[in-house]
C-alpha cells in the first residue's frame, strides 16, 4: 500500500504545477474566480496532506489489533480520502465561470465520510494493542 501511495505524488507534484501555471497565465482566468481559486487550492493542499497521512497510517496499522476486514478498512480509507476529497474541490468547480459547485462536490463528503471511518477504525485497533 505504501508504495501505491508513494506513486500518488507526482499527480499531486502536476497538480502544483497546473496551479502555477494557472496563475501565470491570464487567459486561464483562474484569478477571475476567488471560489475557483479556493477549490482549487483546498483540493491540492488536501491532496498532499491525506497522502502524508495515509503513508503515517500504513506504519501504525502494522501495530493494529484489528479483524482483517477491518485492517484494510484502516489501510485503505485513508488513500481514498486522498482521492475523493480533492477530485470533489477540483471536479466541482471545473468551470471558470462557476459561482457554486456542481454535483461533483458529494465527492468531498463521501471523502470525509472515508477519512472518518479510517483514521476512527485504526485508533480503535491501537488502543486494542495497547490493552492486551
Amino acid at each position: 500500500m505504501a508504495a501505491v501511495i508513494l506513486l500518488t505524488i507526482p499527480t499531486i507534484q502536476y497538480g502544483g504545477y497546473f496551479l502555477l501555471t494557472s496563475l501565470v497565465d491570464r487567459s486561464s482566468r483562474y484569478m477571475d474566480n476567488p471560489l475557483r481559486q479556493n477549490f482549487f487550492r483546498a483540493g491540492h493542499a488536501h491532496a498532499g496532506v491525506f497522502v502524508i497521512l495515509a503513508l503515517v497510517c500504513q506504519i501504525l496499522a502494522d501495530s493494529a489489533t484489528l479483524p482483517e476486514p477491518w485492517l484494510w478498512v484502516a489501510r485503505i480509507g485513508v488513500p481514498l480520502a486522498a482521492i475523493l476529497l480533492p477530485a470533489g474541490f477540483f471536479l466541482s468547480m471545473t468551470s471558470p465561470g462557476a459561482v457554486r459547485p456542481n454535483g461533483f462536490v458529494s465527492l468531498i463528503y463521501m471523502g470525509a465520510a472515508s477519512l472518518a471511518v479510517a483514521v476512527l477504525t485504526l485508533g480503535v485497533g491501537l488502543l486494542r494493542s495497547s490493552i492486551r
